[in-house]
Formats: structure tokens, C-alpha cells, sequence
């Protein structure tokens, strides 16, 4: 277990599993949790043992929120001073995966450079998500909820707009109109409407929520190429500022490049010799 404040980071076999760590306060978003996440994230991408991250919350909560004292702190006149903006600059890392497309031009921001990160990302909402708790969870790879989680935009409530590229990524997952109502109305919602919308890819009983999670993610990390994920993960995210030729320009290069991968002799090698797959990520 390392130590990382807001926050917890450890490997469960090949699997690295962040916990958002202020579970009395539902793990309301810090600044000393902002840096966390990006510290935690950086050990995970260079840790070759790793092959999937997932991201959870401590308690009954995933995030509520940003620290409603760090927005009372905010001036308007110097807005970009405030604490979470300033903790996102302090922490600097490289995420740039090398494999397939760079996407690092088209995804800025405070959580852009999870885009980057050759690894899936599972953001895994174990309940409550609003506000900036729901934007992050936007930026994972894949999302799943426990049965009794609940949802909230938040931000039309407290008189704010639609941050941090929500308005962006909402509409490519739930459609314009889904991502209006959730706006403009700020109202909650559960995880059977987010599985409904296709906020989330699938909603587990709340009993078995992590169990169900951690299988799916050890399928990930124990029965597919490393490589492939990661050369997929940056095909997908760069396919939306792309024209279909385009993309089909860059799948038929990156299928070239497979073949001469070591990951690609295994993958046929163990289907042939029928037995458990042993992927490098070469």
C-alpha cells in the first residue's frame, strides 16, 4: 500500500486499484486528492505489472463534488488562482503511451491525460457521482455502478456552467437532448437511467459491486494483449476528430505493426496450443 493523501493506491495482482479517501466527507474533491490522482496514475502506467486501472471511492460515495469550502475560497477575480486550478499545474507527468495515435493534442484540461494513458481506465461508481465527481468519472475508459448509486450534474444549482469538458464528452455519450435534461435540470438521477442513457456500461448489484468490477478487469488484464489495449484505447479516442478514412488509414498501419509484435505469436501460438494466453505487452 502507497501512501497518497485523499486518496489509496495499491496492486491487486495485475490490477491498480485508486480510492478516492474521504469517505466521511462522501470524498468530496481536494486539491491534495487532484495531485494524488496524477501521482497514483503515473506510478500505475510506469509499473509494467499493472495492465488495467480501476478508480473507486472509500465508503458508501464515489465523489460529491469539489470541497464545497474550496469553492466558497474561489475569487472571481483571480478564478484561476484558486486551489484545485493550481494543484492541476504542480503536477506534472508524462502519460504519453507511444502506442498507436497521439491524442495529446485534442484532450487538454484538468483530466485530458487520462486520454493518454495506454492503460484502460475503470472508473468504478460505487455511489454518489455530482459535479466534478461525475465530470472525472467521464474521462475513464469504461464505467461501471453499483446498484444504488445516484447521479447529479450539480452545476446549474450552484450556479455554475458546464465544466471541464462535459459539454463535450456528455453529448457523445448520452446525445444532446439526455445531456440537456441533466444540465439544465441538475436533477438526480439512478444507475439504472445512467445504464439506460449509456452513461454507464452496467450497473452491478450493490453487494457485489467491487467483486463483479475486479472480475472484469483481471478478464482485462489476464486474457488480452496489453499492447493491443493500449493501441485500441488510442484509436478510439482519436476516431472522434477523425474522418472513417482516416481512421481506416491508421487501423491498417497499426495492423502492419501488430504483426511483428511478440504479443501477436502468442495471441495464435496459445489458441492453437490451447492453453492460458501469457501476453507481454511486446
Amino acid at each position: 500500500m502507497s501512501q497518497y493523501e485523499d486518496l489509496t493506491y495499491e496492486v491487486k495482482g495485475q490490477i491498480g486499484l485508486l480510492t478516492l479517501n474521504r469517505p466521511d466527507k462522501l470524498n468530496a474533491w481536494t486539491a491534495a486528492m487532484e495531485k494524488s490522482i496524477k501521482q497514483a496514475l503515473a506510478a500505475a502506467v510506469q509499473d509494467d505489472q499493472v495492465r488495467v486501472i480501476v478508480i473507486t471511492g472509500a465508503g458508501r460515495g464515489f465523489c460529491a463534488g469539489a470541497d464545497m469550502n474550496l469553492l466558497q475560497s474561489i475569487k472571481p477575480t483571480k478564478w484561476e488562482d484558486r486551489e484545485l486550478a493550481t494543484a492541476a499545474r504542480e503536477e506534472t507527468h508524462d502519460f504519453s503511451s507511444g502506442l498507436g495515435p497521439d491524442v495529446s493534442k485534442h484532450y487538454g484540461g484538468r483530466f485530458g491525460y487520462l486520454f493518454q494513458i495506454k492503460k484502460p481506465i475503470i472508473a468504478a461508481i460505487n455511489g454518489p457521482a455530482a459535479g466534478l465527481g461525475l465530470v472525472f468519472a467521464l474521462y475513464a475508459d469504461i464505467r461501471f455502478a453499483g446498484s444504488d448509486a445516484k447521479f447529479t450534474t450539480a452545476f446549474a444549482q450552484r450556479g455554475l456552467i458546464a465544466e471541464h469538458g462535459v459539454s463535450w464528452l456528455l453529448p457523445h455519450l448520452v446525445g444532446p437532448a439526455n445531456s440537456l435534461d441533466l444540465l439544465l435540470s441538475a436533477r438526480k438521477f439512478t444507475a439504472a437511467e445512467a445504464e439506460r442513457f449509456g452513461l454507464v456500461n452496467k450497473v452491478f448489484e450493490q453487494e457485489n459491486f467491487m467483486g463483479a468490477v475486479m472480475d472484469y478487469a483481471a478478464t482485462l488484464a489476464e486474457t488480452v494483449s496489453p499492447r493491443s489495449m493500449g493501441v485500441m484505447k488510442a484509436q478510439i479516442w482519436k476516431a472522434l476528430y477523425q474522418t472513417f478514412d482516416e481512421a481506416l488509414e491508421v487501423g491498417d498501419k497499426e495492423m502492419e505493426k501488430s504483426f511483428a509484435t511478440a504479443d501477436f505469436k502468442e495471441g495464435v501460438a496459445h489458441f492453437v496450443e490451447k492453453r492460458k494466453a501469457n501476453f507481454t505487452g511486446k
